[in-house]
């Protein structure tokens, strides 16, 4: 590990009438991170792409290192632009602090995964989700972390698209607080023991 900052982005859509969708998943696992590290988020545009703030930002330190030393520091980030064009804000501020992708973190809805499921990788594909491509153009790499919190696929011929962003349903809400709970642990030990460990943690339990 490095002495320099991890960026930790969640991805979702502005605005309280996305807040509960599973698209904003992400963000809810970035609340949960501010919310253990005792940060707040603010605005930042500070000559990162625009005038206007493109992301809100808290900065932190992540857990203890033995001895009872601060854990690493960390960047927690929300765009403040819709999913689809999340990839101007994670390179500016990648950028501004000067993150390279092997300490980026993305954590986003997967389709692919069943709900309650977290799962981690680094590169790869995106899947179709929108905002993974376009993170992957602004950085022009797909060597980033993405820890995937699993959303289940839509019912019927339910349009993917209608289903990310329609809030989580009434059997699910009973998880979904353990689910960000476990997303966040999944952020916690890629930054603490590194990616394969985290793998190897939430990919073989039961």
């Amino acid at each position: 590990m490095t002495d320099g900052p991890w960026l930790v982005v969640g991805l979702g859509n502005p605005g309280p009438q996305y807040a509960g969708n599973r698209h904003n998943v992400g963000q809810m696992v970035l609340d949960e991170l501010a919310r253990r590290t005792g940060s707040t988020f603010g605005s930042r545009a500070s000559g990162l792409l625009s005038r206007r703030p493109q992301a809100a930002v808290a900065e932190a330190r992540l857990g203890m290192l033995a001895g009872g030393a601060p854990g690493p520091r960390v960047v927690l980030a929300k765009p403040t632009t819709y999913m689809n064009v999340s990839g101007g804000p994670v390179a500016a501020l990648a950028k501004y602090y000067d993150v390279p992708p092997e300490r980026t973190v993305l954590v986003h809805d997967e389709l692919d995964i069943p709900f309650a499921d977290v799962r981690l990788k680094r590169g790869g594909g995106e899947g179709g989700h929108n905002g993974l491509r376009d993170t992957t153009k602004a950085l022009g790499t797909k060597e980033y972390v993405r820890v995937r919190v699993g959303v289940g696929r839509p019912p019927g011929r339910m349009d993917p698209a209608e289903f990310v962003l329609r809030d989580f349903s009434k059997s699910e809400l009973k998880d979904v607080p353990w689910l960000v709970d476990a997303a966040a642990d999944a952020v916690e030990l890629v930054i603490a023991q590194g990616l394969e460990a985290a793998q190897l943690k939430f990919h073989t339990r039961a």
